[in-house]
């Protein structure tokens, strides 16, 4: 659908960006052309604006924004307000008469609105903030139901139901409501209850055969049960060993134990049970021996014996003062049946409860009151989800027109008023601050892309040893020069709350930073080559006098043991090198003075275009390369390589760059004392340079070149006298051409 609407256009960064000034310029947002976007998608992380408005911004959840999600913001934003315009003064609050109420959505907003004030205890406010959403649970403190789908125990009136809320969370662990408190879903009750619905399709079986499985009674047989499942092992192992006994007669010392396996047992103190000989067996051991549940047991497991005859042994064989093999059979047949049962009880969460609380769970009928309550808090969904939309209108009212100029257009870097959100803070290093910092997570995998900006950057971790607390950035240099900028130097980064960071350079991408750096660039090249040459010769030379040094000591020690003194002849060789060097010394001055005297004759002005032509042609190759490289540095390749989509060449010319990077400049006023009285006493460049004026000047005058511009009295001739150079011969006038004779007559 075609809108008429007349949009205004500013250029920043070599293109142009649409100007959002009016609320009617948002409202035309979702129309206008999206290749006249800056950016097409953004990340929700590292990006310094409020991480909420942000998240509703992203209604995908999928941690970026798009055109879309944020063309249905603006929507939402213009379609709710009176006057949008409002949104340019990008308040925190928002007065409830802003809200058009004339529309159904509008409506039910301000009538949440004043829900949400009345539940802090504000109900005659006038207006709503963020700050009043920085706290959600305390607008669902005191509410039975907020529509979340989630109940608690402020949900339930009887405290059954509350005591089965409580079972749930202990068994299935608990889901937060929004107010903060722990509360179950629609999801665990079911999950719950349908343990609740095998515990009792167990329990049934029991019903239906109660005279098998419980033949003492539930209590009684339960008891029975328990006695027998205590000695059951030691009772096996007992009748065992006499087994072995009844087979092999010799086996009886042994199955009873050595008296020598006593002595630990007796080395220390023995109480009535004494539980260190808990391992032995239960009685005496003998061939075919029953039992005995009295008198010579095992003390350690006496109880446990008496236990088995009160408890099981009477009720269900009758009551005897020994125990044969046969017997123990027929006693744990009589159980069988409720053993079986046992074993069939299913494996749930719920069975840390206990049976009898389980079954009265099963009895109560609990599972739809908690389904009614779960329906009751859901049919306030609707209200609850526009406290949301309140929430999301409140954030827009504040922070819409800020992600606007920063996503539809990047007004806020390029005018300099207050920086980008992409923007993380400002490095200083190296009597500079750079204002373009962008957060990192991997150095390489970023400069993989970033390199491609044709910027000068270099990538910092950054710590704070009082918390603990890291980070990486990259941060670019675009004015000075890069003299003092190499991986290890330290600097220090403050964030956009203001904290400050120990911050060291990691790696550098180098690009070129200005035409000045550029200009002395060949100049500061061969300055280094210089030095490294004179550095190495230096080297190489001393380390050969040296060693010829040594060598020449030696010799000389040698030669005078062996022989008495004599004098020295030259060397021929010697002299004839020496000849050869003051030679070449000597022509080099020679072409040296010649070249100059050549240049002199031509005049000043052609002697200063000279030689800045010979300046010109060293730096101009690479202050070409530098140009181009500025002309191409782009912001495009550093935002992308942080998530963005950056839809446009956004570049970053030399005067913009200069404001992004700010070099040390003396305040205006500042006095400066220029005597540095720890300065190196450096070569008289200037003072060489004016005697060499003063020099050429005095030539130029001596020579006569001069005296059109000064008056007789000045002129060599007047103040040389004799010692003036000769006057130029006058020129000679051509001779007469030869009288032609008149004809005769």
């Amino acid at each position: 659908m075609a809108i008429a609407h007349r949009w205004s256009f500013f250029r920043a960064g070599d293109f142009d960006q649409v100007k959002l000034e009016t609320g009617d310029d948002l409202r035309n947002i979702p129309y206008l052309d999206q290749k006249l976007w800056v950016a097409l998608a953004c990340p929700t992380l590292g990006v310094e604006m409020d991480a909420r408005t942000l998240a509703l911004v992203d209604t995908d959840k999928d941690g970026r924004i798009r055109a879309p999600e944020l063309s249905a913001a603006v929507q939402f934003a213009v379609a709710n307000l009176k006057d949008p315009d409002q949104l340019f003064r990008r308040s925190p609050t928002l007065a409830l008469a802003a809200i058009d109420d004339k529309t159904a959505e509008g409506a039910v907003l301000a009538a949440s609105a004043r829900n949400v004030l009345a539940n802090l205890g504000k109900p005659e406010a006038t207006e709503i903030g963020v700050i009043d959403f920085a706290d959600p649970a305390r607008m669902f403190a005191n509410t039975r139901f907020n529509g979340d789908g989630v109940i608690t125990e402020i949900s339930a009136t009887d405290e059954a139901a509350k005591a089965a809320i409580r079972d749930i969370i202990a068994t299935f662990g608990s889901d937060v409501d929004r107010s903060g408190q722990p509360g179950v879903t629609q999801e665990k009750v079911d999950a719950f209850f349908d343990e609740i619905r095998q515990f009792a399709e167990w329990a049934g079986q029991a019903a239906g055969n109660a005279s098998g499985i419980w033949p003492l009674g539930p209590t009684a047989t339960a008891a029975a049960a328990a006695a027998i499942k205590t000695v059951k092992a030691k009772v096996d192992d007992y009748f065992g060993r006499c087994r072995l006994a009844r087979f092999d007669p010799r086996s009886i010392p042994l199955a009873n134990h050595k008296e020598e396996e006593y002595l630990p047992a007796l080395a220390g103190d023995i109480g009535i049970s004494a539980d260190a000989v808990a391992s032995f067996p239960l009685a005496a051991i003998a061939a075919g021996k029953p039992l005995p549940l009295e008198g010579a047991v095992n003390p350690a497991h006496a109880a446990a014996l008496l236990a088995l005859r009160k408890n099981a042994v009477a009720p269900l064989i009758g009551d005897r003062a020994q125990l044969d093999e046969a017997d123990w059979a027929a006693l744990q047949a009589k159980l069988g049946a409720y053993q079986a049962w046992q074993d069939a009880h299913p494996a749930l969460k719920a069975n840390a409860l206990g049976d009898e609380r389980l079954g009265a769970l099963a009895a109560a009928g609990m599972r739809d009151v908690l389904t009614n309550l779960i329906a009751q808090d859901k049919a306030l969904e609707k209200e609850a989800t526009s406290l949301e939309n309140v929430e999301r209108l409140v954030r827009y009212h504040r922070d819409l027109v800020l992600l606007c100029t920063n996503f539809i257009n990047f007004r806020d870097f390029y005018d300099g008023r207050e920086p980008a959100i992409f923007q993380a803070g400002t490095l200083y290093l190296d009597r500079r601050s750079c204002g373009l910092c962008l957060p990192v997570d991997d150095a390489g995998r970023h400069a993989a892309m970033a390199g491609l900006a044709g910027a000068y950057l270099a990538y910092l971790d950054c710590a704070r040893k009082a918390t603990g607390e890291k980070r990486q950035i990259v941060a670019a240099f675009t004015a000075g020069d890069s003299d003092n900028l190499m991986v290890g130097r330290n600097g220090v980064f403050y964030d956009r709350q203001g904290r400050d960071w120990d911050a060291t350079i990691t790696k550098i991408i180098d690009n070129p930073i200005s035409l000045r750096q550029a200009f002395w660039s060949p100049y500061k090249k061969l300055v280094r080559f210089l030095e490294e040459q004179i550095t190495k010769r230096a080297a190489a030379a001393d380390s050969e006098a040296h060693g010829r040094l040594g060598t020449v000591a030696a010799a000389t020690a040698n030669a005078d043991r062996a022989k008495p003194a004599e004098q020295k002849k030259v060397d021929v060789g010697t002299v004839a090198a020496l000849g050869v060097a003051v030679g070449a010394i000597g022509t080099f001055a020679t072409a040296l003075i010649g070249y100059a005297s050549g240049i002199l004759q031509l005049g000043l002005a052609a002697t200063i275009g000279a030689l800045i032509g010979l300046i010109l042609l060293i730096s101009a190759p690479s202050m070409v390369l530098a140009f181009i490289k500025l002309r191409k540095r782009n912001l495009g390749p550093i935002m992308d390589a942080n998530g963005w989509a950056v839809n446009a060449k956004a570049r970053i010319s030399v005067p913009f760059g200069r404001t992004l990077t700010g070099v040390a400049h003396l305040p205006r006023g500042a006095r400066r004392d220029r005597r540095d009285p720890y300065a190196e006493k450096g070569f008289p460049w200037k003072r060489i340079v004016l005697l060499l004026v003063l020099i050429y000047g005095a030539y130029r005058w001596h020579d006569g070149a001069l005296d059109r511009f000064l008056p007789v009295a000045a002129r060599p001739a007047a103040v040389l006298g004799r010692w003036a150079p000769a006057p130029p011969p006058p020129p000679v006038a051509p001779a007469p051409p030869p009288a032609v004779p008149a004809p005769a007559k």
